[in-house]
């Protein structure tokens, strides 16, 4: 198309109710061209017949002002959440701090770190304030600030407690990273302090704000495939030392890091509590890494309805992502299942017209999961809501984690009301 046939987008606008059509044949050197070396619009004839109607009044063509009056604009939040990140390890720096850039709801305002100079530079990135940086020790400060709604958790799992109560006391609500803490003791004490302070504790399982296991889910609450039979899942890494995971006094381990990952999938997809645990532990004594915390664990989980599920986790092999759901009349296979993007959902299902699965591949949107679920938890402040996976879903969890590490000790299997 040559110059003298376009018309931008400035003029599209400007034109209003103008007839704008061009018409069959029409070349620049026969187009009447106006000041800026576009077409005239009067001049322009329209294509395939009469611009007219029946009262010889021309038909508009395009709305009369700068915008259709149908035309959704975003919604502008009254409010964005204020969140103080606490502690800018790995997590924090690589996926936490970038989805705020992602986020309608939440922006950073405030950080901790033991760190001074880290710290300084994150903030002068991130637009936040010299003010707003605090540390370990002054923490408590964080009661002063009204730049700061939620505080976010992103510490060694040995901490959690210690600063979620401490978030609570200085009026903070709270999102802490799974596992929610190293006991049962300390999940009821979040809870408690949470439940004192009037504010809101949520853990952070992102899965629950990722659409291909929500999808997963709503499968199994529909029973889409029949009665669920097993369930198997696993999750494994190879860590490297030096690394706080490899730590047993900062409640490091690869159950309580990795393994809750499918143990927390168990529970949601079949929308029940195990009643109990067999768990096994492999700690070589030819690794050093592996002197404190064991190598993999292994463990079937007995739910109520007779659903068996297979977890495996660990710290030494290549990485190891999926999980599993077989039902009478399909199967669902999520892989990987646990990592922050590239989540595939497949569903197997037998063919009524001949002995054949029928593989479906489900295609859903990604979303990063950090965004997500920190934009559900300062929708759930705006609005008053109850969040989707408050502390008891993290006390849930811990009270496996408790009778897997009993299993492991006494060598036998643990009923959970035990």
């Amino acid at each position: 198309m040559t110059k003298s046939n376009a018309v931008n987008r400035r003029q599209f606008a400007q034109l209003g109710t103008a007839s704008l059509a061009v018409a069959a044949g029409t070349n620049g050197a026969n187009a009447a061209q106006n000041t800026n070396g576009y077409p005239d619009a009067q001049q322009i004839q329209p294509v395939g017949g009469s611009s007219l109607n029946k009262s010889g009044d021309q038909v508009p063509l395009a709305p009369p002002n700068d915008q259709p009056p149908n035309l959704k604009l975003p919604e502008v939040p009254k409010k964005k959440i204020g969140w103080a990140v606490v502690g800018l390890g790995q997590l924090a720096l690589g996926q936490i701090m970038p989805a705020f850039g992602l986020c309608d709801l939440s922006e950073p305002t405030a950080l901790v770190s033991g760190h001074p100079d880290k710290a300084k530079t994150v903030a002068e990135a991130y637009g936040i304030e010299k003010n707003a940086i605090y540390n370990y020790e002054n923490f408590d400060k964080i009661l002063e600030d009204d730049r700061i709604d939620v505080v976010y958790i992103v510490l060694p799992n040995s901490m959690h407690a210690e600063f979620t109560v401490r978030a609570f006391r200085a009026g903070k609500h709270v999102l802490c990273e799974k596992p929610m803490a190293v006991s049962i003791e300390e999940c009821q004490r979040m809870i408690s302090a949470a439940e004192e302070a009037k504010r809101k504790l949520m853990i952070a399982y992102r899965l629950h704000y990722e659409p291909l296991n929500r999808k997963v889910m709503q499968m199994c609450d529909e029973k889409r495939f029949g009665e669920i039979k097993t369930f198997d899942g696993s999750f494994s890494i190879n860590v490297e030392a030096p690394n706080i995971r490899l730590a047993a006094e900062l409640g490091g381990g690869p159950v309580g890091d990795v393994g809750v990952y499918p143990i927390n999938a168990a529970r949601y997809v079949t929308g029940e509590e195990p009643v109990e645990a067999f768990a096994q532990a492999h700690q070589p004594t030819d690794d050093p890494r592996f002197r404190e915390v064991p190598e993999s664990v292994s463990c079937v989980l007995r739910f109520p309805s007779g659903v068996l599920a297979n977890i495996s986790c660990g710290f030494g092999t290549h990485r190891n992502d999926f999980y599993r759901v077989a039902c009478t009349d399909g199967l669902i296979e999520l892989t990987p299942a646990f990592s922050y993007n590239g989540q595939r959902l497949m569903t197997h299902q037998k063919s009524h017209a001949d002995s054949h699965s029928v593989v479906t591949h489900h295609e859903i949107a990604e979303v990063n999961h950090f965004a997500s679920e920190m934009d559900h938890f300062s929708r759930d402040l705006l609005e008053d809501r109850k969040p989707r996976t408050p502390g008891e879903e993290g006390l849930a969890d811990m009270r496996v984690l408790a009778a897997m590490a009993q299993s492991i000790r006494d060598g036998r299997a643990i009923q959970l009301n035990e």
